[in-house]
């Protein structure tokens, strides 16, 4: 497992999810994102001008883990759906194939969601989601996954999360994803 030079894994009782201001933390959760998600440096170069860009679309909402000593070891942001984004252009004809294509209106996505590797399985993650799409106007969410069975995937049906398209290809991705959908509120274990 990569580790920063110096880092220390603190008790994950000391984790704190807060709102987080995206432009500012840009490289730091790309550097979650980095590790969680196995980037090259290109790719992180690439998607951070993307982060700053989503941070900048009305109805952006974001939220970090950050431990006792503020270092960010899990983030997750989403924004409204918007037919016109480069992301829903490239899902529009998978869904529409399935007939699920009324899905990309009325719909908060999940655009980004990762947890340190260090830091996951230990609900992070599942805290992370929820309270993003808890903030949600919006009556139902939509995200997409890599199109294999991972404890991500796991954890997206747990919520209520269900398949609308599979073997999704984006431009350069080697790997194709599935786009999932849940209404909202998402499923809350019991208990809770």
């Amino acid at each position: 497992m990569r580790h920063t030079p110096g880092w220390q894994s603190p008790d994950p009782r000391t984790v704190e999810i807060a709102p987080l201001d995206l432009v500012e933390r840009a490289d730091d959760a790309l550097a979650v994102q980095a590790l969680a998600f196995g980037l090259t440096d290109d790719e992180i170069g690439v998607r951070h001008h993307i982060v700053q860009r989503h941070a900048m679309q009305p109805g952006t909402r974001a939220l970090g883990a950050t431990t006792e000593n503020g270092r960010l070891v899990g983030f997750g942001y989403g924004m409204p759906c918007d037919r016109t984004h480069w992301w829903s252009t490239v899902v529009h004809p998978y869904l529409r194939q399935e007939g699920n294509d009324g899905w990309l209106d009325d719909s908060f996505v999940v655009t980004e969601l990762h947890v340190h590797p260090a830091f996951q399985s230990r609900g992070i993650g599942r805290e992370l989601i929820t309270r993003l799409t808890d903030g949600a106007a919006e009556p139902r969410s939509l995200l997409s996954a890599l199109d294999l069975d991972s404890p991500a995937r796991a954890l997206y049906r747990t919520l209520g999360y269900r398949d609308l398209a599979r073997r999704v290809q984006f431009p350069s991705a080697p790997q194709p994803y599935a786009v999932m959908g849940a209404w909202l509120p998402l499923r809350r274990p019991e208990g809770r």
